[in-house]
C-alpha cells in the first residue's frame, strides 16, 4: 500500500473522516429542529393523501422483505445481519408510529396499538438485539 492510499483510507476511514461523518450528522440533527416546529405549526391535522393504499402496501412488502432477509442471514450466521437486522428494527418502530398516529378512532386505533404493543415494538428488539450482538 502506498503511502498515498494509507493517507487517504486515514482520511477516508480514520478519526478525521469519523470526526467530520459525526460533526455532519450533528448538523443535520440540529438543523432539523426548526424545521420540525414549521411542520408542527403549519401542518393541517387532517389530508387527503394519493396512492395511500399503495404507500402502505409497499411498505409493508419492503419491511416483510428485509424481515425475510434478516431471517435468512441469521439462519446462515452471516455477519451482514446485523446491518439488516438494524435497518428491520427501524422500520417496524417507523411502522408502529404511523400506525398508531394516522388511524383512525374506534377499532383502527385499537388494533394499531394493539399490533404496535404486541407485534411491531417486540420485534423490534428482536431485531436491535441482533444488530447490536452482529454489529
Amino acid at each position: 500500500m502506498t503511502a498515498f492510499t494509507a493517507a487517504a483510507r486515514e482520511v477516508l476511514y480514520g478519526r478525521a473522516g469519523r470526526e467530520r461523518e459525526s460533526r455532519l450528522l450533528a448538523g443535520c440533527a440540529l438543523l432539523l429542529v426548526p424545521w420540525i416546529v414549521v411542520l408542527a405549526v403549519t401542518l393541517p391535522a387532517h389530508a387527503v393523501a394519493r396512492n395511500w393504499s399503495t404507500a402502505w402496501s409497499g411498505f409493508d412488502v419492503l419491511l416483510a422483505v428485509m424481515l425475510a432477509g434478516t431471517a435468512w442471514l441469521r439462519r446462515a450466521g452471516d455477519p451482514r445481519v446485523g446491518a439488516l437486522a438494524g435497518a428491520s428494527a427501524a422500520m417496524l418502530v417507523v411502522d408502529a408510529w404511523f400506525d398508531t398516529s394516522t388511524a383512525a378512532l374506534g377499532f383502527d386505533l385499537v388494533s394499531a396499538w394493539c399490533s404496535a404493543v404486541f407485534v411491531e415494538l417486540p420485534l423490534a428488539v428482536v431485531c436491535a438485539r441482533i444488530a447490536l450482538r452482529r454489529g
